[in-house]
């Protein structure tokens, strides 16, 4: 099913003339509606808490170094490298993202109807989910670059039309993710708070803003005050754990100055009962390969 829908009213306006006051969200983060699923109560309990919860082992070592061959193999595809789903570093031209990659990858593409990561996705969202986003995200040693703070909430609902705070993203480490290699950085508690942000959105922004986000991130002041409120945790762990979070957490990476590079499969959840409108805050929607709209419900196999 494809629709476009003109704009449901605007609970998190963005994208304005200065930054707004920080809002509070209007959204569950835990949506009723599917009681059964792989998630304990606590575990949901400390994802609504917190907006974002780590499983130690959602893949196997085998079927680890399955994905990392078949990383290996997008990576090194040279038939697919002008091809726009690929975004490359926008100093040393390496592969950054390779987005909608569920439809370049049947392995991928198995790992998304995996019950492990649909049926979780499934008990948080409360409904039958689609994939908005999926892509595999390459940080090299030495060169890989990191994304400043920033709600995907915020791009989503501003660039893509997505009414409500209803997706959920799993990123699948494939490498041991350290305190020191661009780790990802959350501030736990910070989903409860929608950070409106400042600046009008260009035309195709997303050709820059994969490379470098400018647009559509929060003022310092709202980052010291949401960090001073909630305080700022890391996702660490060994390649073969996953974190879960909230569309709207607020979370952030630095540079990989080390030698061990770090990458990870992104798959994005939402609702199907959430689909995208028009943008709130921009021209015209992104690309379908970033933001998908064709609303395909997601079912275990």
């Amino acid at each position: 099913m494809t629709a476009t829908l003109p704009n449901a009213q605007d609970l998190y306006p963005s994208r304005l003339a200065a930054p707004g006051e920080l809002l509070e969200r209007q959204d569950p983060t835990v949506w009723p509606g599917v009681d059964d699923g792989p998630l304990g109560q606590q575990e949901l309990q400390d994802y609504d808490g917190k907006g974002y919860l780590v499983v130690p082992q959602m893949i196997t070592p085998t079927e680890l170094e399955s994905f990392r061959t078949e990383l290996d193999r997008l990576r090194s595809d040279g038939s697919l490298k002008q091809d726009e789903r690929y975004v490359v570093e926008r100093e040393t031209g390496d592969v950054r993202s390779i987005f909608a990659v569920h439809q370049i990858s049947q392995k991928i593409n198995d790992l998304v109807h995996d019950p492990r990561i649909v049926n979780r996705a499934r008990q948080i969202l409360g409904s039958d989910v689609y994939v908005h986003q999926s892509r595999v995200n390459y940080m090299p040693g030495f060169t890989g670059s990191g994304f400043y703070w920033h709600s995907d909430f915020e791009t989503w609902h501003a660039e893509d039309g997505m009414p409500r705070m209803r997706a959920c993203s799993f990123s699948i480490a494939l490498t041991d993710n350290f305190a020191f290699n661009g780790g990802l950085m959350l501030m736990p508690g910070a989903h409860r708070y929608f950070a409106p942000c400042a600046g009008e959105t260009p035309d195709e922004n997303y050709k820059s803003s994969l490379q470098k986000q400018e647009i559509g991130v929060p003022h310092r002041e709202q980052i010291t005050q949401l960090a001073r409120k909630f305080g700022i945790d890391q996702f660490t762990g060994p390649a073969g754990s996953a974190l879960i979070f909230d569309s709207n957490s607020m979370h952030g990476s630095g540079n990989n100055i080390t030698p061990l590079p770090r990458s990870n499969i992104f798959i994005v959840f939402n609702s199907v009962e959430n689909t995208l409108g028009e943008p709130f805050a921009a021209a015209n929607p992104r690309p379908r390969h970033i933001a998908d709209r064709e609303f395909t419900v997601v079912n275990p196999k």
